[in-house]
């Protein structure tokens, strides 16, 4: 691109960005607001949820294939064991299909998940899996293998092209102001792992590293201030991933200083041994606001139900797993699948998911235990 082509492209992009609406932004939520908050919530237990009939987020959401009858009979599953919330994924290529059409269904799904006494998490932007998301029909699972069809949002060109920012400041307003003083909703996840690498599973199409880091450090900061300017009443937050707890603070990756910095609540991923759970927990909670780990259990790798939920509910720390019904997603299948698919034989033990897809638990003492601890929660603690 020539430098004259440069600046009149960056003076068209500014044009446009002013060309939005735009809302006073308000601040940071402070530590106080945060734990009266955290103080009238139950114990937060839930699942990372799509529906057992999704590869991704575009195939829960898109209206061909939206399943209002199946969403309702699994979040009664999720009901009847005690469970209170569900992280949920959107993505941005929804609203510029079909923003009115869209917010109907999220209205729809929020009318259900009510029904069952269920607050989602909702996650807006994704670093992970598939750098290429289109919209329409979806692949088919690639057999054996985790998650061969979730897909990133924004997806690589969107990330690489200044000039469609706009529109995801549109989505990112559009999504939030319309749920903004919606009850129904319990929090807004900013973006999911920002600047994973997918390395191992995308490593043709995936952006270089150094690139996508670069792009999403300047545009993570940016998603917070444009859900902020919607004036949503729930907190806003992205959960820290990879971290390593033993590290002075100054010393964290940018994009992680990031999410700390600008989180109203504290949220994270672990899906290490309990010992590693309850040393992530300490090490989050000095920042005095409520924590909340967004997600954890994978049976083969050493984070389970038995082990990790009881530390979670002694910490007052809310604890959402990855998977509850197994499905097209296969994330019941493990990470090393994509190396070495489950085509064959089975893995020994189930990765991630709680039931069978005709709601049968896969392991009856984990529902009998997440019943127990759960029991009493629509209490605040």
């Amino acid at each position: 691109m020539s430098r004259l082509n440069f600046v009149l492209t960056t003076v068209l992009i500014s044009i446009s960005l002013c060309a939005i609406p735009t809302w006073a932004q308000t601040p940071r939520w402070t530590e106080q607001k945060a734990q009266v908050w955290y103080a009238h919530q139950p114990w937060l237990v839930g699942s990372n949820y799509v529906p057992r009939s999704a590869i991704n987020q575009l195939e829960m959401w898109q209206a061909a294939t939206f399943n209002p009858a199946e969403i309702d009979q699994e979040l009664g599953w999720a009901e009847a064991m005690g469970m209170n919330t569900m992280r949920v994924f959107l993505h941005d290529l929804l609203w510029q299909q079909d923003a009115p059409g869209f917010q109907k269904r999220i209205d729809q799904f929020l009318a259900i998940a009510s029904r069952h006494h269920i607050r989602p998490l909702f996650v807006l932007f994704d670093s992970c899996w598939d750098p290429l998301p289109h919209l329409g029909a979806q692949h088919p699972p690639v057999p054996g293998v985790h998650n061969s069809g979730w897909v990133q949002s924004p997806g690589a060109k969107a990330l690489t092209d200044a000039s469609q920012y706009p529109r995801l400041k549109a989505y990112v307003q559009g999504v939030v102001g319309a749920f903004a003083n919606d009850d129904r909703v319990l929090a807004w996840d900013v973006w999911n792992e920002p600047g994973a690498d997918n390395l191992g599973s995308y490593p043709k199409q995936e952006l270089h590293q150094k690139d996508k880091i670069a792009r999403v450090t300047e545009l993570l900061p940016q998603a917070f201030e444009w859900a902020r300017e919607a004036n949503p009443t729930q907190p806003l937050t992205s959960g820290v991933w990879s971290a390593d707890s033993s590290q002075d603070d100054s010393n964290l990756p940018t994009l992680q200083q990031i999410q700390l910095r600008e989180s109203d609540i504290i949220t994270f991923h672990n899906y290490s041994w309990p010992e590693y759970f309850r040393r992530e927990v300490t090490w989050l909670k000095k920042y005095n606001r409520p924590v909340i780990c967004t997600e954890y259990m994978a049976r083969s790798v050493g984070s389970m139900f038995d082990t990790v939920l009881p530390i979670a509910k002694a910490e007052h720390v809310g604890a959402i797993n990855w998977g509850f019904v197994a499905g097209k997603t296969q994330t019941y299948l493990p990470w090393d699948s994509w190396r070495h698919p489950y085509v064959v034989d089975q893995p020994a033990v189930w990765f991630h998911e709680v039931l069978l897809p005709d709601g049968t638990p896969y392991r009856q003492a984990e529902v009998d235990l997440i019943r127990q601890l759960t029991a009493g929660s629509a209490e605040t603690k």
